[in-house]
């Protein structure tokens, strides 16, 4: 960014120049405006005007006091060549009241232009500032025309794109785009062609040696003062490094979440497993009725493979979206759970309408609702009823799209103000040695991953206690 020469001068300039200069400038200037008045007979029927821009012209460039001492002199000037009786100091009481009426102007004339002249030395050193923070910063920042071609470029976008601002300025700004996404830049274009901005979000950009880097990109209309869209500004942030740590703690989560299973799928498994050596006993020892043993026995076997399915949804990755049930993939993960809810004597009710399906990720639905049915057993040790609701709904935000409302309302122990400031951050855990702290964390990304959202309400008031957790997924539709 480069500012006007012109502008970076006028008052600041005025404070930099000696004394001797600025008020022999004003000398200089009333003496210009007299020789020009005396040459030129259209200006005697007006001998003011030419003495006013003068005085606004040294208020302008050498200042207040100069253009005050310049008021002064031209005073005199009309006194004694304007005037008559010429070279004279009486004059009559009209022509007092135009020196009057003349010095006023000249003085509130000066006063704005000085005024005008401090606001351009301000804005100029706004922009200055402006500039260096955009210089300095680690952002990449660019602009571009509104057919897309580079007008300036940052120390930060020839860090994160590897181009010199030499190599880019007048190239097309899709030389950073790698070709799959330029479909993506033209919808830009088009947006901010009608002054929409669009908003931050994440998506790859092109180095110069060809290698791709996940960014966080902005990009916002430029418009000129009057308001006519003139071309673009963008600011792009690597978030390879936060993607990637982000993957590992959904890693580190994913295998807590594991772990939490195992112990439900052991004992989900450890009953069949004994029904079926009781039954190959029964088997051996009673032969006449070994058929009917041994197709028990059969049913005991696709138990276990059910639930072998059923667990693979946990950790089978998908790269696209597929259609889902979301009833059903609930009450899998709640099979999976139905022991433990038992043993701590929780009374589970059901609420499934039919028909709920949207397009997601079934291994990341399965850990979404396994980490929000943890949560609420955990909080209630003593027992209690856990309300479980699936049905079609529309989306209560002005949208009004429709989806699929998922409800898990607990009777537990409840959320504290604290804790609901700090539910969804990452590490924070009220459970101490058993909790990871990323379980909800991961849970609101999975709901945002699937463009949907998350909502709790809890209350801790004895006798009145509990959480509901509230989550809309956008149907498949």
């Amino acid at each position: 960014m480069s500012l006007d020469p012109e502008r970076q001068q006028g008052f600041a300039r005025s404070s930099r120049l000696s004394w001797p200069v600025r008020y022999g400038g004003a000398c200089l200037s009333v003496i210009v405006a007299t020789s020009v008045w005396s040459s030129s007979s259209l200006m005697h029927q007006d001998p003011f005007a030419i003495f006013v821009l003068s005085v606004v012209f040294t208020a302008r460039f050498l200042g207040f006091g100069p253009a005050v001492f310049g008021t002064a002199l031209s005073v005199m000037a009309l006194d004694f060549f304007a005037f008559e009786p010429h070279f004279s100091l009486n004059l009559q009481s009209s022509d007092i009241a135009r020196l009057v009426i003349f010095v006023f102007i000249s003085l509130l004339a000066a006063s704005l232009a000085r005024q005008r002249s401090r606001a351009e030395v301000r804005a100029d050193q706004s922009l200055e500032q402006v500039a260096a923070i955009v210089a300095s910063s680690e952002d990449a920042i660019y602009s571009t025309t509104t057919d897309g071609i580079i007008t300036s470029w940052n120390q930060g976008a020839e860090k994160l794109y590897g181009y010199r601002s030499d190599e880019v300025l007048g190239k097309p700004v899709l030389i950073t785009v790698p070709p799959e996404r330029v479909h993506e830049s033209r919808s830009h274009f088009d947006r901010l062609t009608k002054g929409e901005p669009v908003e931050s979000y994440q998506t790859e950009r092109r180095r110069k040696d060809g290698s791709l880097v996940s960014v966080m990109l902005s990009v916002s209309p430029l418009r000129d003062r009057k308001g006519i869209v003139i071309g673009a500004s963008a600011i792009a942030r690597d978030v390879t490094s936060q993607i990637r740590a982000e993957q590992a703690l959904q890693r580190s989560e994913k295998m807590a979440t594991a772990g939490r299973l195992t112990a439900a799928i052991a004992h989900e498994i450890n009953n069949p497993l004994e029904a079926i050596t009781n039954l190959l006993y029964l088997a051996r020892r009673d032969p006449s009725r070994s058929d009917q043993h041994l197709e028990m026995a059969e049913r005991e076997v696709q138990r276990i493979a059910d639930i072998a399915q059923q667990t693979l949804g946990f950790v089978r990755e998908v790269s696209d979206p597929k259609t889902l049930n979301v009833a059903s993939t609930l009450d899998e993960v709640l099979q999976l759970y139905l022991p433990k809810l038992n043993s701590r004597h929780i009374d589970l009710q059901k609420e499934f309408q039919d028909g709920c399906e949207i397009r997601g990720f079934s291994g990341e639905l399965h850990q979404l609702f396994s980490n929000l049915i943890v949560n609420a057993v955990e909080a209630m040790p003593e027992g209690g009823r856990l309300r479980v609701r699936v049905s079609k709904r529309h989306e209560a935000d002005g949208r009004g799209r429709a989806g699929v409302r998922v409800t898990l309302a607990d009777t537990g122990t409840g959320i504290s103000e604290h804790g609901r400031a700090h539910l969804f951050e990452p590490f924070y855990t009220t459970k101490r040695d058993s909790g990871t702290g990323l379980g909800l964390w991961l849970s609101e990304g999975i709901v945002r991953k699937h463009e949907g959202s998350i909502q709790v309400r809890t209350c801790t008031r004895p006798g009145r206690s509990g959480t509901v957790f509230s989550l809309f997924l956008p149907g498949s539709s």
